[in-house]
């Protein structure tokens, strides 16, 4: 990551599925990470740890695993810039969208109209030209569509196609 930081201006949104991803944070943010999720599930001081991604001038995220519930993280979400969704259970690419993970993000956006406006709520998995639609319309407005994008290597088509979707 470092070395690709200074090609490009783009947003470098860093998502540690990890166990105690604070003991990383300070190396993903000298490599240039401009927003960090750690997951709910793996980390036992969420609180800490999101005041320490934030302390380095870095947009702080919460992953929540699909069986997660979002009333969770309530407390929190006046002090996140994001958070992340996983529609699949994490491990692999190319799984199926879990359904009800619309029914997540129509929650954790409530939250956001009522504590924090500026929330970005980001939806990971399973995401494609068939759903995207739906997902969007819950209220997610950042996507992770690996596998639909790159789907017989042609991005260009795939792109245009979950464009079209929305």
């Amino acid at each position: 990551m470092k070395s690709i930081r200074k090609l490009t201006n783009l947003t470098f949104d860093v998502h540690l599925m990890i166990e105690e991803p604070s003991r990383y944070i300070k190396d993903f943010v000298d490599a240039g990470a401009d927003i960090i999720t750690v997951h709910y599930e793996a980390d036992r001081h969420l609180d800490r740890t999101i005041n320490y991604i934030k302390s380095f001038g870095v947009k702080a995220g919460v992953s929540l695993n699909p069986a997660t519930p979002v009333a969770s993280i309530k407390h929190l979400i006046h002090n996140l810039d994001m958070v992340l969704i996983m529609s699949v259970n994490p491990g692999f690419g190319g799984q199926k969208y879990i359904s009800y993970c619309g029914d997540k993000i129509k929650e954790v956006k409530a939250f956001a109209d009522e504590y924090n406006k500026d929330l970005l709520i980001e939806v990971d998995g399973g995401v494609d030209k068939s759903n995207i639609g739906e997902v969007v319309q819950s209220g997610a407005n950042v996507i992770v569509a690996g596998s639909a994008v790159f789907k017989n290597n042609e991005i260009e088509k795939n792109i245009k196609a979950l464009r079209e979707g929305i």
